[in-house]
């Protein structure tokens, strides 16, 4: 599959919605010059060249955006644009045996998809600040490097399997520690079997917690994120806001307060995904959505139009139309592509343009997002 396939599968589908976009921070004139300054400096290690963007400033507002592309909204491709030069990072995580490398996102393409059109991502109050982004880009891009090399086990209609030295049927032993039993799914991944809903989760505190607690040594937020995921009992529990599914709940009167570590983007363009976003893909067929596990699919867009695969099922990751396919597929009986490769059917150029779309315009790609906390700037 080339690049020039892959782009001109897409090239069709453009936002029809206006909305705020690219990169905001809202706060006093003096914060904004600090802050401006700073990301000066911070997009020049990176990379950044001042020509990529445009930038406007006033009296209480910063607003960066990309300049136009090939593929208004689109940030699939950026990885892929000459003029960005974006090459991914190598970054080490903890392992059985010590560390071990891995080739993951950069930070300098959450930077630039968080200033493309299709979508808003605004820091403000206690999260104007420098600091907040900065985090923020890190925390995306832990998120995705603990989801690069997986191979989960899928319960595919048995329960979920847990390792019982630290689990009870999904809920942490009394006495635990919270980070050694996160850490042990990924260093036992046998010990395990769990379906997508879980396993992003578990990607996602892993990451955020990873962050804090090893890579910028945070002890004070990595404690205060420890003490709300053990605030109701449930580890697992309440992780995202039940508006990442209100399309899927119209009957539900009342939605829940904020959830322990992530909130929810409406309304996101199609095409428009950050690194470290928790993306819905719902089966819109009637019959296979009834068999137990695929209802949709949970995913982690990892950057370079890539999406994450939690069973080593693709190659450790789904190309996005390889997703689309993936979800699509289920209704011709592909529930493992390595196992039913002979029943995946390809699909058209006009049917993946289409899929893109949200459901209520025909498509299987939920346009909602949800996204980290900025952790220590509440």
């Amino acid at each position: 599959m080339t690049f020039k396939t892959i782009l001109l599968s897409f090239c069709l589908v453009i936002s029809q919605q206006s909305l705020a976009e690219g990169l905001v921070f809202e706060c006093d004139r003096e914060k904004l010059n600090t802050i401006d300054a700073k990301l000066y400096n911070y997009f020049k290690q990176l990379g950044i060249d001042q020509d990529f963007y445009k930038k406007q400033l006033s009296s209480d507002k910063l607003e960066l955006r990309l300049k136009k592309t090939t593929l208004e909204n689109s940030t699939l491709y950026l990885r892929w644009n000459p003029q960005f030069n974006i090459q991914e990072e190598l970054i080490q995580l903890p392992a059985a045996n010590g560390k071990r490398d891995v080739h993951t996102v950069s930070k300098k393409e959450i930077a630039l998809a968080l200033m493309q059109s299709g979508r808003e991502t605004i820091f403000k109050g206690p999260s104007c600040t420098f600091e907040a982004f900065e985090d923020h880009v890190n925390v995306r891009q832990m998120i995705v490097a603990w989801a690069e090399h997986l191979h989960w086990k899928f319960p595919d209609g048995s329960s979920a399997k847990w390792n019982e030295a630290y689990w009870e049927n999904g809920t942490l032993k009394p006495g635990k520690p919270l980070s050694e039993a996160m850490s042990d799914f990924f260093i036992n991944e046998d010990s395990c079997s769990v379906g997508c809903y879980t396993a992003t989760k578990i990607v996602f505190i892993q990451g955020i917690l990873d962050y804090y607690q090893r890579i910028k040594q945070d002890s004070k937020t990595a404690q205060k994120i420890k003490d709300t995921l053990r605030s109701d009992g449930e580890v697992l529990v309440n992780i995202e806001p039940e508006l990442m599914w209100q399309y899927l709940e119209k009957d539900k009167k009342v939605l829940s307060k904020q959830a322990k570590l992530l909130t929810v983007k409406q309304k996101v363009a199609p095409l428009n995904f950050i690194p470290g976003d928790w993306v819905y893909f719902i089966n819109t067929d009637p019959k296979s959505s009834d068999k137990a596990g695929y209802e949709g699919s949970n995913s982690i867009y990892m950057g370079r139009a890539k999406f994450d695969d939690f069973y080593n099922d693709n190659g450790h990751h789904y190309f996005y139309n390889e997703k689309l396919s993936e979800v699509y597929n289920w209704r011709n009986g592909v529930f493992s592509r390595s196992q039913d490769y002979e029943k995946l059917q390809s699909l058209p150029p006009e049917l993946l343009n289409r899929l893109s779309l949200p459901p209520s315009q025909g498509g299987i790609v939920l346009n909602t997002r949800a996204v980290p906390h900025y952790f220590g700037f509440n």
